[in-house]
C-alpha cells in the first residue's frame, strides 16, 4: 500500500466536509446536464430496419417490446472480422462490451416500468449471439443485425472502404480506427407510427452507464487501470483467473 495522509477524526471530518461541497456541485451540475440532454433536439428514423431475434425476424417498431422509449447497446461482436487482435472473437463477444452487458443484465426488469426497453444489437448472426448469451447467462434481448444498415448508420460497424481510407466517423468526429466494430449506446422514441432517435453516446460517454466503475471510484484504489485502461484487467466473468 503506497503511503497516504493519515489524521485524526476530526482532520478526516473537515476534510470530508469540505469534498462534499464538490460532490453537491457536481451533482447540481450533473442534474443540469441531464435535463439539457433531454432537451437535445430529435431526428425522424425514415429508414426501415430488420434484425433478428428469438422469435425470428423483427423490425425497429417491434424492438420497442409495447414501450415508448428503447436503449440500444451496441455490442461489439463480428466473427466475420474476428481475429488476434479484436477483442472479440469468432464465438464470444468483446470482453469490454461483455462487462458493459453484465452490468445492465439485471435491471431490464426496473427499465420496464419506467416505459424503458433495454436491448443490445450486434453484426454477428443471430445463432452466435444465442449461444453466447446463454454461456453468460443473460436475459435481456440481443438482437442481429445481418443484413441492415443499422450498425453503420449509427457509426459503430465500418465498411473494408471505410477501414481502407483510414479513418472512420466515430463519437462525432473522424479518426484513425483499424477494427470493423466499436462500442456506443443510442436512445430512440416512439410515438404513434414515428421513431425518432433522441441521443447517442460513445468511448468516454459510456463509463456513466457502467455501475462498477462507479464502486471502484469510490474506493482508495480507484480504477486502478494505469496504461491500456481496462484492456489490462477486465474479462469475459467466466475467464478470469482462480
Amino acid at each position: 500500500m503506497v503511503a497516504h495522509k493519515v489524521v485524526s477524526h476530526d482532520g478526516w471530518l473537515a476534510a470530508r466536509k469540505k469534498h462534499l461541497a464538490k460532490e453537491k456541485e457536481f451533482t447540481r451540475l450533473r442534474d443540469q446536464l441531464s435535463r439539457e440532454r433531454r432537451e437535445l433536439p430529435w431526428e425522424l428514423v425514415e429508414k426501415d430496419y430488420t434484425f433478428e431475434g428469438e422469435r425470428g425476424k423483427v423490425s425497429l417498431h417491434d424492438m420497442f417490446d409495447g414501450r415508448s422509449q428503447l436503449v440500444v447497446y451496441h455490442a461489439m461482436f463480428n466473427p466475420d472480422t474476428a481475429g488476434p487482435n479484436t477483442s472479440w472473437t469468432a464465438d464470444a463477444a468483446c470482453y469490454a462490451c461483455s462487462w458493459w452487458m453484465d452490468n445492465f443484465n439485471g435491471i431490464t426488469v426496473h427499465l420496464n416500468h419506467r416505459d424503458i426497453t433495454m436491448v443490445a444489437v450486434s453484426l454477428a448472426p443471430y445463432p452466435a449471439i444465442a449461444a453466447y448469451k446463454k454461456r453468460m447467462g443473460w436475459s435481456f434481448p440481443w438482437f442481429s443485425s445481418v443484413g441492415s444498415d443499422f450498425n453503420f448508420d449509427y457509426h459503430v460497424s465500418f465498411t473494408p472502404n471505410e477501414l481502407e481510407a483510414g479513418k472512420v466517423e466515430y463519437n462525432y468526429r473522424l479518426i484513425p480506427w483499424s477494427g470493423s466494430e466499436a462500442p456506443g449506446i443510442s436512445v430512440l422514441l416512439k410515438d404513434g407510427d414515428q421513431i425518432y432517435h433522441t441521443y447517442s453516446t460513445y468511448e468516454r460517454g459510456l463509463d456513466m452507464l457502467n455501475v462498477a466503475y462507479h464502486y471502484m471510484d469510490l474506493v482508495p484504489k480507484g480504477r486502478d487501470e494505469r496504461e491500456g485502461a481496462l484492456t489490462t484487467w477486465v474479462r469475459r466473468r467466466d475467464e478470469y483467473p482462480d
